[in-house]
């Protein structure tokens, strides 16, 4: 029996799940009674966020992916596009972060990667999946970004760069449909949270100093229940006023 509330009924993709923010975000999704299609390069990971959702009473479907794979995302719209006719909301978290150095010393192989899965990938599923979310009566696509993508730091100009781009691309699709489609982004910045991702950049942190991944999860679920511009810019470190949906 799947959970009632207030996204039951819609189908939820949530890439880079198996860990850190987008497991968080997949298990609130499934506890707002959405079905959530967890994808991540690391299946038996995904197994574990997956059982986690069933124990709760959520439902979930596992779909293992390298998203830098080429053809990957292709086979992936297109295996959820048999099953399912429309896809209500995407959130693009899944990222990589790449050595912190000066830029000229990044590794062009270390930039290169951070381009496939950070850009390249959200444009393959931008165009992978527009077809589905046009079907939705209620479309909304979340991308995960970082303030280094709007606000550049000494060292972080690799992953800046690839943030920025993301940015950039899902704001033009945002503009792109808004006219033609139920379709709505967010950009949202989660600000400092305590993921592996956050360890690697900065080691000597203690992790109990910043906020969870399940905080970035709620917030996430919350957003989607309101009336938001699109394309919003927003950060989870400033809470805006809840716009409940006309219809919600």
């Amino acid at each position: 029996m799947s959970i009632a509330g207030p996204l039951s009924g819609q189908l939820a993709l949530v890439t880079g799940a198996s860990r850190g923010i987008g497991a968080a975000t997949a298990k609130a999704l499934a506890a707002a009674g959405a079905h959530v299609i967890l994808t991540a390069r690391a299946g038996k990971d995904l197994e574990a966020v997956e059982q986690a959702i069933y124990e709760a009473g959520g439902n979930a479907t596992i779909a293992p992916v390298d998203l830098a794979e080429p053809d990957g995302i292709a086979r992936l719209a297109a295996a959820i596009g048999r099953r399912w006719d429309a896809l209500d909301i995407l959130v693009i978290n899944a990222a990589v972060l790449p050595t912190l150095t000066p830029v000229w010393q990044i590794e062009p192989k270390d930039l290169s990667r951070a381009m496939t899965l950070n850009v390249l990938a959200t444009q393959s599923l931008i165009a992978g999946f527009d077809p589905m979310l046009k079907k939705s009566k209620d479309a909304r696509v979340i991308g995960v970004t970082s303030s280094v993508g709007s606000a550049p730091r000494a060292y972080w100009g690799a992953y800046g760069a690839t943030k920025a781009a993301f940015e950039n691309m899902l704001d033009a699709y945002a503009q792109e449909v808004r006219n033609i489609s139920a379709i709505r982004v967010a950009i949202l910045d989660p600000g400092a949270t305590r993921t592996a991702m956050r360890a690697k950049a900065y080691p000597g942190e203690d992790p109990t100093s910043v906020k969870k991944p399940e905080v970035v999860g709620d917030y996430i679920v919350g957003l989607l229940g309101e009336s938001f511009a699109s394309p919003a810019r927003l950060s989870v470190n400033q809470p805006r006023e809840p716009q409940v949906l006309a219809n919600g």
